[in-house]
């Protein structure tokens, strides 16, 4: 009889979203302007879809794609593995990732860009092989704490393979503070319909099952 699954420390891996958010170049600066009507008050915010922390739709790269809205809930809720790839480099290829993806739907890449607050064109990306690797192995969900899967120069390849294979993206998480190892994942961005991507909250719960 299979055991029962505990829920314990809760891990937010979301970076804060402010004016001091990183940006990839080229993406909307976030702007927030504070309204007070004596009353109470309201925040007037200019955000891109893919402002700090956030999620990747199909739709970003493919045309007809799955939107934000469309992304079934029980992709981005539920068990999720943690992958140290500190000592990758600048590219995370198959060697990487060979007998770490067995048995788990959701994957996000630890990487050295978690220590660092400002933009650095070099971050660590997803090599094309590594993400064949990945569509092979079944993953519904991959994630980085880097701000984009792949390279700041690429041609969009990897996004194109990934997401055309129906696997969604989070880019710029924080696991600065969680060790490599299987969480329970709650990734849940704004329901904004018809949209290509959206700032999302992410966090992770330390599991073990109880026998």
């Amino acid at each position: 009889m299979a055991g029962r699954l505990l829920i314990l420390r809760v891990h937010d891996i979301t970076r804060d979203l402010s004016l001091e958010t990183v940006i990839y170049p080229g993406d909307v600066r976030p702007r927030f302007r504070e309204i007070d009507n004596g009353q109470y008050r309201v925040t007037e915010m200019t955000l891109g879809s893919h402002t700090g922390t956030h999620i990747d739709a199909p739709s970003h790269y493919i045309e007809g794609g799955l939107t934000v809205d469309e992304i079934p809930p029980e992709v981005l809720v539920g068990p999720a593995r943690v992958l140290d790839c500190t000592d990758a480099g600048e590219v995370i290829g198959p060697s990487n990732l060979l007998a770490r993806l067995d048995g788990v739907k959701t994957v996000l890449l630890k990487t050295r860009f978690s220590a660092l607050r400002e933009f650095d064109p070099g971050y660590p990306s997803l090599s094309m092989e590594a993400a064949d690797l990945i569509i092979a192995a079944g993953t519904t969900c991959i994630g980085t704490d880097a701000p984009s899967i792949e390279g700041f120069n690429s041609d969009g390849s990897v996004h194109r393979r990934l997401l055309g294979c129906g696997v969604v993206i989070l880019e710029l998480l924080d696991l600065s503070g969680v060790a490599e190892g299987d969480y329970f994942m709650v990734a849940l961005p704004m329901r904004l319909k018809g949209a290509d991507g959206s700032p999302v909250r992410v966090l992770l719960w330390d599991t073990e099952n109880e026998v």
